[in-house]
């Protein structure tokens, strides 16, 4: 999937959904909105996602120019991570996608169970 930027040029939103739809990256984006946090705070922000694939969404999350990194020369080390200016103008994006599905939530949900309920009868 990460090779795939190159469809940009076919569909730049089917590069841009590659690009956030991991499990863990539009939550770990949302979390970040509200400002810089040190990956123990991600870890207890995001109940069930493993310090392993916490490091791997982040570190590609920071490829793609959405997340920044940043390292101290502390003991013990202190990592922070912040949104980007490029990843804070995915904010009002995700913000709006969000509100999408607010909104037509009911019809979802209602064309799932008729949906459902024709498969059934069938």
């Amino acid at each position: 999937m990460r090779s795939s930027m190159h469809t940009k040029l076919e569909c730049p939103i089917m590069a841009t959904i590659a690009m956030i739809s991991d499990k863990w990256k539009v939550v770990i984006i949302c979390k970040l909105k509200g400002g810089t946090m040190r990956f123990n705070e991600l870890m207890r922000a995001l109940k069930g996602v493993t310090q392993k694939v916490l490091t791997h969404q982040l570190r590609e999350l920071e490829a793609d120019g959405l997340v920044a990194r940043k390292i101290y020369a502390e003991v013990p080390p202190r990592v922070e991570y912040s949104l980007t200016p490029l990843g804070e103008t995915l904010v009002p994006v995700l913000n709006d996608l969000e509100a999408w599905a607010r909104d037509h939530a009911d019809e979802i949900i209602a064309a799932r169970n008729a949906h459902q309920e024709a498969v059934a009868s069938k």
